[in-house]
This record gives C-alpha cells, structure tokens and sequence, in this order.
C-alpha cells in the first residue's frame, strides 16, 4: 500500500493529461513534471485506494521529448504546465485527451486529427489577468501557484505578447511612488486587486487595474504608466467590491484614451472594451474560427443562432455566409461592442440581444423561433440542458459546438445524441500553448435531416 511522503522509483509508461503514468504494485501513480520513457524517483503527495499523485524528485533516465524551461518561474508557476515537453508531444497529449473525453464521456467514436498547432508558441497571448499582493514597499504582481492563492511574481511572461509586458513594472512603480495598497483577499483590506492587460495585434495596449474604490491622484497612475508602456492606447479603472474570485467588477471607468481596444480578426475590425470576451490568442483564433465556418457549411440561406457571442466575432465571421445571424450574449457592455463591430463592418444581417442563454433561447423556442443552424461557445461549465433541449427545439439540422473543456463538451454531446444529434466531424485547435488547455470544435447533424 503506498503512503503519502513515500519516495519510489519506477519507469513512466505513458501521459495521463500533464502527468506522467506509472504504476505501482497495481496502483496508477500520476506524476508530476515526468515523461513516457523515462525512469523518476518522485514524492508521494496524495494516496487513494486505487491510485495516487506525486512529484518528481529526481530523474534517473531521461526522456529525448524533455526540455528546458523557457520561464524562470515555470516551476511554482500554475500558469503553464507543458513547459517541460517538447511543444509536439504536448499537442499528441491533448490530442489523446480529446479522444478520451469524446468516447468516454461523449459517446463518440469520431477520428480525431492531430490538433492544430503554433509555428511559434510563444509570446502569443493577447489578454492576461495578474493577481496583486505584497505590501506597497515591495509588490507582487504575478500569478497563482498552481492550486492555491500564492502569487508568484514575475516581470515578465513568454506567453504574453511583448508590449504587454511593459505594464508590470510601470505598474510596480506607481503602487510604491503613491503608497497604493495592496488588496488582501483574507480581510478584504487593501485597493488594487489585479491588474488585466490586453495588447491587439498591431501593438498598441489596454491597461485595466482593478480596484476596491477610488484612486487618488488618478493622472500620476495614466502618467506612469504613458512614460513606461510604448504603444499604450487606453486605461481603465475597473472597480470590484465582490468578496470573490472573480476579476472584474461591473463598473469601469476610463482614464486615458477611449477605453476601447481596436483589433482585427479574419479581415473583420473589432473594437473590444474591457469587459468584452475576445479569444487570447488572435492566430490560433483565426484558425478556430475557420474552422467552425468549415463545419457550419453554409451556403448563404441559412438562419443562424450564435450563442454566448461575445463581442460578436463568430457572428460576424457567420453572417457574411448566411441569410441571417442572431447572437445571443450574457454580459451587455459585449452585446454593444457586438452591434458597434456589426456597423463598423458593414455587416447588416446580424442582430445582437442581451441576456442569459438559458433564459432567452427556452423562451423564443416555445415562441416558434427557428434555426438552420446554431453555433455555440459556452463558458469552461458547458451549457445546462435547458440550453440544449431549446436548440433542439429551434429544429436546427446542424450544431456547431466550440469549447474550451472537451470534457464538459463531451458530455453535452451525449445530451445531444438523445436530442437527435450524431457527432459528425472533430478538430482540436490550441489556442493556450504550453497549458493543458484545448479548444475543440465539433459539428453534429440533425439524424433526421
């Protein structure tokens, strides 16, 4: 029986996600930080019945898939965990993961192709979200070790784009010039919470601090941060008094610039404020979107049904293939951008509403609403099945579902098989390199069409 701080020796058989397999008087051990085909000694940290997880304390045979971090802070990080594998290997791990979920939770028995990868994996985030601590003599803007609240910090990230890096220390230096404290998620004591940061493909750059309250001196903070980040094209002061984990409040207001980030994506503009959902990774996103256009197969008749829309960039991509698109959107300050990115591209066939889709698509199904196709992109959680039974309903011959968790798309798609829908093509694109993360996209058709 093995035991919590126990340290064994054994050969990794193969990944199970980001951990390294092996197995133990026939119990499955995961192991953190190692690779197939190579022989660890590791460290017991947790130990069930009939499996358990450690991590790697020394490396006896090396894999030829291994490699050197590029992050300094890659090791108590938890905002990537890949960097230790070659990025091909990475991409066949999430691959495998796809197919798993899809059959195992899904019901499906699709091929699944090689997942869509970067020619350059780095430097390719366009949005990041740095939680703030320490005192105001010495900060720390970085981020969350992995499973718990310790930011670890950082003066710069190789996932970012590079402009975004500029506002860390600028950042830095204005908490210490103007006394400015930290928030402390403990006591709920405390001014800056988090700093978001947005760079468009053209360079230019969005910094949005969040706060607890009011600022002092509002125009020292736009001051340091014009001196420090070239290409900085707005600042907004997000205010969040929740007692939560989530990141931004519902009231912003803009120090400099318009507080509107331009931006552009498969030949459309879109101008994105900084509430709006906008994918981090603007060349991957082109391929994912390509991607679900490819498997929506419109000819130009077609009504759609593009649920959780954002800012509307599936929408717009959509209505330039068919008669009509209707975007559906929780969060209102997108659903405008949505409508201004319509108008500022000429598009005139795409309308935007605003509220829950579980509230407004069950609604106008019962009313007679109706769809050729719906396409949805629904938070991590996957969509509840009042969601699914209503798209069902709007007599949709075809589904296009792109997520972010395989898994809880998998099992939406078994939900949908029992609605009518059979799985018809899969791809997998990777949009969070060097983090488990994959976005999949799958289409279904209606068995009756």
């Amino acid at each position: 029986m093995i035991r919590k701080n126990e340290i064994l020796e054994a050969d990794i058989e193969k990944l199970a996600g980001e951990h390294g397999l092996t197995h133990v008087d026939g119990m499955a051990v995961f192991v953190r930080g190692a690779l197939p085909g190579e022989r660890v000694r590791f460290r017991v940290e947790k130990a069930e019945r009939s499996f358990a997880f450690a991590k790697t304390m020394e490396i006896l045979k090396t894999s030829c898939e291994r490699r050197e971090p590029v992050c300094p802070a890659y090791e108590k990080c938890g905002g990537c965990q890949l960097q230790h594998m070659s990025y091909e290997l990475g991409l066949e791990m999430k691959r495998e993961h796809v197919r798993d979920v899809q059959k195992r939770l899904g019901g499906m028995d699709l091929p699944v192709p090689k997942v869509i990868g970067m020619d350059d994996p780095w430097h390719c985030r366009n949005k990041i979200s740095l939680p703030v601590g320490g005192t105001p003599q010495d900060p720390l803007i970085g981020y969350y070790r992995t499973r718990s609240h310790q930011i670890i910090p950082v003066d710069t990230c190789p996932m970012v784009m590079r402009q975004g890096e500029k506002v860390i220390p600028a950042m830095k230096r204005w908490i210490r010039e103007e006394g400015i404290q930290p928030y402390n998620e403990t006591d709920g004591t405390g001014l800056l919470r988090h700093i978001m940061i947005r760079v468009s493909r053209k360079g230019d750059v969005m910094a949005v601090p969040v706060v607890t309250g009011s600022v002092r001196n509002p125009d020292r903070l736009t001051g340091i941060l014009r001196e420090e980040v070239p290409g900085l094209a707005t600042v907004c002061l997000n205010v969040n008094r929740r007692r939560d984990n989530v990141i931004l409040g519902s009231e912003t207001h803009v120090l400099f610039g318009d507080g509107i980030l331009d931006d552009e994506l498969c030949g459309l503009s879109f101008r994105v404020s900084p509430v709006s959902f906008f994918q981090v990774n603007p060349v991957q996103t082109e391929k994912l979107y390509s991607t679900a256009l490819e498997f929506a197969d419109l000819k130009g008749t077609e009504s759609v049904c593009d649920l959780y829309c954002g800012a509307g960039t599936i929408s717009l991509m959509l209505a330039r293939r068919a008669k009509k698109v209707l975007g559906i959107e929780e969060v209102a300050p997108a659903v405008e951008d949505a409508k201004r990115n319509a108008a500022n591209n000429g598009i005139t066939n795409a309308s935007f509403v605003a509220g829950k889709a579980e509230a407004i698509l069950p609604r106008m199904a019962s009313e007679g609403f109706k769809a050729d196709c719906v396409v949805l992109d629904p938070p991590r959680k996957g969509c509840e099945r009042s969601v699914l039974e209503a798209v069902a309903k709007t007599g949709a011959k075809k589904i296009v579902y792109v997520a972010c968790d395989p898994a809880t798309q998998a099992r939406d798609i078994r939900i949908f098989a029992e609605l009518g829908y059979m799985g018809e093509k899969t791809q997998s694109v990777d949009m969070f390199c060097y983090t488990a993360h994959v976005e999949t996209v799958v289409s279904m058709t209606r068995k009756d069409s």
